[in-house]
């Protein structure tokens, strides 16, 4: 009776290469999905110079438009 359980998808060439593929199927999945972490957080990144950009630029208003007010 224990015997019977030995001839699974272990048992033959086709369940050897069934499960190879199998392997390659979820390691594949897991590279596109690392892949497209690194793309969202460099457009992330893109997002975080911009932000500072415009903050910087922001700055340079609030400082130009306080020397015009002490001007007047």
């Amino acid at each position: 009776m224990m015997d019977s359980f030995m001839y699974g998808t272990y048992g033959s060439v086709w369940g050897l290469l069934l499960n190879i593929l199998l392997i390659l199927l979820v390691v594949w999945i897991a590279v596109t999905l690392l892949n497209r972490s690194d793309n969202v957080g460099s457009v992330n990144s893109e997002r975080l110079t911009k932000v500072e950009k415009n903050a910087e630029d922001i700055k340079k208003m609030v400082a130009d438009i306080k020397e015009k007010l002490d001007e007047i």
